[in-house]
């Protein structure tokens, strides 16, 4: 319920942007905004949760989610949705790390990889699902904002009224970026182009399809099978990496995703579209978790949980950059503008990673950590995958 409601907030608002002849640059800025909020909270929210609880924090993060959806349909102001978009990503950072910390007080260690496995699917799912609330807007425009109000109140439920112990929140000590770096070049390298790359996507998407003429039924039907495309390749793409080069793989997935941009660039048929835009979100969602099973083949197990804190930092840094670079293109070259910058990027990762095989050995497959697909919010998720590793 809370990614159903929440989920497609940012597409909706880049469409109701667009359609009052908004620039695509204030677009950008709004989205910007959002992960810059997303970026603040992973770093301050934790004193808050731990003075008041996991409940109470629950409840007015969401809360307050809730009120800031319901303002956008009533309030007609770009600089004050600038405002709103970063307290709606301090906001969600601080819900991620309720439920991801709480899935780990809960969690034993013969089931923590198959809770993380649904935690996955229900993060991807509701994200997707809630893309086809958009269609309300066609006969009420704050119809929508409306459901995502009512969703996301009605996710503070289950945890209101649960009877389950509140955790203790555990305390990820941070990697400075400097020693990340120099343990793995790539994998923050990566992390932060994936992040650059995604961030745009989100921010800028809907404005593209919407730009190519399409309504908007099926400007969330794209959406949704990009999100689709990302659930269905990260397994086969990650097991595939166990077996080779971790590197070669994820420069594999660079290089296919710029020509997949190119493609998206070009397409103008809604078919082609949508499986273009499927296979893009397959090999683009792949990139993070890739790249932090690369970086985890470099660390000792203790320094894993602080590495994943690093990275999650480098991811949120790109996808604050995204919207704005990404913006700028399509301000400049149009709406294929968007890939070009998505494909660019692309490019410059893969470069950076032949670069890396090119002056260092591979880790061999011997040592290789096993890859497990994570999602892209809190160091806490990683809490869950490495516990699951050494239970096995």
């Amino acid at each position: 319920m809370l990614m159903a409601g929440s989920g497609f907030l940012s597409t909706l608002i880049a469409i109701r942007l667009e359609s009052a002849g908004q620039s695509a640059l204030l677009i950008g800025l709004v989205a910007t905004s959002y992960f810059g909020g997303l970026t603040l909270g992973a770093l301050r929210v934790a004193p808050l949760i731990a003075r008041v609880g996991h409940i109470r924090a629950f409840a007015a993060f969401v809360s307050f989610y809730s009120a800031s959806s319901l303002t956008y349909a009533f309030i007609d102001l770009p600089m004050l949705w600038i405002v709103l978009r970063f307290a709606d990503g301090f906001m969600m950072s601080g819900v991620f790390v309720c439920l991801e910390s709480w899935l780990n007080r809960v969690a034993r260690p013969d089931n923590r990889s198959s809770i993380l496995a649904t935690y996955m699917i229900a993060l991807y799912a509701g994200q997707a699902v809630g893309q086809f609330l958009l269609n309300l807007g066609d006969t009420a425009p704050a119809l929508p904002f409306m459901a995502s109000a009512v969703l996301l109140s009605l996710s503070v439920l289950p945890v209101v009224l649960t009877r389950i112990e509140q955790p203790i929140l555990e305390e990820v000590a941070p990697f400075s970026l400097k020693r990340l770096y120099e343990a793995s070049p790539l994998g923050i390298a990566g992390s932060v182009a994936t992040g650059m790359m995604l961030g745009a996507f989100y921010a800028l998407g809907a404005v593209f399809v919407q730009r190519q003429g399409l309504p908007l039924s099926q400007v969330a039907l794209f959406t949704s099978c990009v999100i689709a495309g990302g659930v269905a390749l990260q397994y086969p793409l990650g097991r595939l990496s166990d077996r080779f080069d971790r590197r070669r793989v994820i420069v594999a997935c660079m290089l296919v995703t710029a020509i997949l941009c190119a493609g998206l660039a070009m397409v103008r048929q809604p078919d082609a579209i949508f499986l273009v835009g499927a296979l893009f979100g397959g090999f683009s969602f792949a990139l993070y978790p890739l790249c932090v099973a690369h970086t985890n083949d470099h660390l000792e197990e203790s320094e894993r949980v602080g590495a994943s804190s690093g990275l999650v930092l480098a991811y949120s840094v790109g996808a604050a950059a995204g919207p704005m670079a990404g913006s700028v293109a399509m301000a400049l070259l149009g709406p294929m503008g968007l890939f070009a910058a998505i494909g660019l990027v692309a490019i410059a990762g893969a470069v950076f990673g032949l670069w890396r095989m090119a002056v260092s050995k591979p880790v061999p497959e011997a040592q290789q950590q096993d890859f497990q697909a994570l999602p892209r919010t809190t160091p806490m998720a990683s809490v869950l995958e490495d516990d699951a590793e050494n239970w096995e």
